[in-house]
């Protein structure tokens, strides 16, 4: 670089200085020559503590260099979502839900506009574009195909479960009225409410079934090493309300990720309801201590069943390596032991933030996790005795159908939930 460049680099950097203290002189001499009040000196020296604070501070280099203007770029950036979200976003943009998505949720939610008008907006010549064939002979719905019985021969207490239920979320990660209200809705609904790993609240407890999951930190069921404690676990499995017990091996948004409780958000509420001691950070490893291997697992699950008194025990599992899915099901036919349903979650799942590698590359889709699934137990002769749950981006009834067509007998939701209730997507959550 010249140092005339260098020069005219440092005065477009530096001017600002330039600036605040000509305001400065102009505001002492307008004080003291023309009696203007001391007040219009607070603007100039407020000015020239942030730029200070900007020239000086270590983190933001744009700040450094373009102490207050560069603080223009943070602002726009953090107006950028709601700009393009309220302004510039078509029908048919946004992600992971665009708008004609959202709004549809929105709508169904409140019980207003069921429909939409003057055909098609989406481009069926696209690349990527779905559909679904209808026949020419309708038959007319039966409600009692909304429903499907979830327990195989080795269950005691079978439950019917809908086709569409509340996935994953837990109390600490959703407000006590987004708890409450889901619940409630569940019950209205007549379909099941999941309670992701963060334990059963009370909030959870309004009247609808609960699908209660169990995560690597073993939250409402530990004990105080962490380690999976059978007391407290049949506690909770007799409450009436659970109706199934899920055991979470992964999730789309971050397979084999793990978890972070910090202190401060242990409080002593979210302490008893995860059997922890409050105001003390809570790791939730990548892995379960109460097994190792496939053949663990399914004695693990068999634990659960008869701790349970015989209600239906599941695992949720994002597909990684197909080997070791093909694993746990060889070892299914060695031990006999056949868990009742398998979630099958998506890599597109997204209600549990997660670096950026993990939600965006890691994990398989849930089309074709539901295809390999499916075919791999009917493949062993076992596909009947095993519902599959199929989770990831589910939100309309197309959405439902797909999955089902694919080898899904339910599906959960949960984005979509978090729609019902409020959620605008700005993907600030975290």
């Amino acid at each position: 670089m010249t140092s005339k460049k260098f020069f005219a680099s440092l005065v477009a950097r530096q001017i600002i200085w330039f600036v605040a203290i000509t305001a400065l002189i102009a505001g002492l001499y307008f004080v003291k020559f023309h009696g203007w009040a001391w007040e219009v000196l607070l603007l100039p020296i407020a000015l020239m503590v942030i730029i200070a604070v900007d020239t000086f501070q270590p983190r933001h280099s744009i700040r450094r260099n373009y102490p207050l203007i560069g603080r223009m770029r943070y602002l726009f950036e953090s107006v950028r979502p709601e700009f393009r979200q309220y302004f510039f976003e078509g029908e048919l943009d946004g992600k992971p839900f665009n708008r004609r998505q959202r709004s549809i949720v929105y709508q169904r939610a409140k019980n207003e506009k069921q429909t939409v008008s003057f055909g098609m907006q989406d481009d069926p010549n696209r690349i990527g574009y779905e559909w679904a064939a209808h026949s020419v002979y309708p038959k007319k719905a039966d409600e009692s195909t909304f429903r499907i019985t979830i327990g195989n021969t080795q269950c005691l207490q079978p439950y019917s479960a809908s086709i569409l239920n509340i996935s994953a979320m837990s109390y600490g990660a959703l407000s006590k009225t987004a708890v409450t209200s889901l619940n409630k809705g569940a019950k209205m609904g007549g379909f099941a409410h999941n309670t992701g790993e963060g334990g059963i609240s009370d909030y959870h407890r309004q009247g609808g079934d609960l699908i209660w999951q169990i995560g690597t930190g073993y939250f409402g069921c530990r004990n105080q090493d962490g380690t999976f404690s059978n007391e407290l676990f049949a506690e909770r499995a007799a409450y009436p309300e659970v109706k199934m017990i899920e055991l979470k091996l992964s999730q789309g948004a971050k397979p084999g990720h793990g978890g972070l409780l910090p202190a401060e958000k242990n409080t002593p509420e979210i302490a008893k309801i995860r059997s922890i001691e409050p105001y003390t950070t809570v790791h939730s490893p990548s892995a379960h201590t109460a097994f190792s291997n496939a053949i663990e697992l399914l004695y693990f699950i068999n634990q659960l069943r008869q701790l349970s008194n015989g209600k239906p025990v599941g695992f949720k599992i994002c597909i990684g390596r197909q080997d070791e899915f093909v694993t746990i099901v060889e070892a299914m036919m060695e031990t006999r032991i056949f868990p009742d349903f398998i979630t099958v979650d998506g890599a597109e799942g997204g209600t549990g933030a997660a670096p950026m590698e993990f939600i965006d590359y890691m994990g398989m889709a849930l089309s074709d996790a539901l295809v390999f699934v499916s075919a791999t137990l009917r493949q062993y002769g076992i596909r009947e005795q095993i519902k599959i749950l199929a989770a990831g981006k589910v939100i309309s009834a197309f959405d439902m159908a797909k999955a089902m067509a694919l080898g899904a007998d339910a599906c959960y939701s949960a984005r979509g939930m978090m729609f019902s209730l409020g959620c605008i997507q700005a993907l600030q959550c975290d």
